[in-house]
């Protein structure tokens, strides 16, 4: 899947170090490219997905377009693009126990996951991992936080559909 990734202008990040941390990321063994699909970063178009780092007004404009209400807080995915909330890549989150990196890891494994067809998950058991499809910011529900849809042994974890 040949993805992009753009900072909005306005935003003091750096769009390279941005685009390389993504990168890591999607090419992680724990991540979907061990359901076999693999990602290459390109520059410009085409692209199948793109990853947009966006302030939280325009993050709630972007899902708001398609029905979705992130409150200035979280993330979504509208069609072929992941729209990141800048304030969570930034800050991370207070139900996350664990690095500003493995939170950024789930952000994009949660909304690439949807692009890849992926619902929600919940928590399949207390201290168990929780699923990268599981709303962690909404709270562990007795799982321990976890940002990879893979575990080392290229075992999806998972946890019940949720509707």
């Amino acid at each position: 899947m040949r993805y992009r990734v753009q900072v909005e202008n306005s935003l003091d990040v750096s769009p390279s170090e941005t685009a390389r941390e993504i990168n890591a990321i999607l090419a992680d063994k724990r991540g979907w490219t061990t359901s076999g699909q693999a990602f290459q970063l390109v520059a410009s178009e085409p692209a199948e997905l793109t990853v947009k780092l966006a302030a939280p007004e325009t993050v709630d404009a972007l899902c708001g377009a398609a029905g979705l209400d992130t409150r200035g807080e979280v993330n979504c995915t509208v069609g072929s693009t992941v729209v990141v909330n800048l304030k969570r890549w930034l800050l991370g989150s207070p139900q996350f126990d664990g690095s500003l990196h493995d939170y950024r890891a789930l952000i994009i494994n949660h909304e690439v996951g949807h692009r890849l067809g992926h619902g929600h998950e919940g928590c399949s058991g207390s201290a168990k991992l929780a699923p990268a499809m599981m709303q962690q910011i909404k709270g562990l529900h007795g799982c321990k936080a976890n940002a990879w849809p893979y575990d080392r042994t290229g075992t999806y974890i998972s946890g019940p559909a949720i509707p």
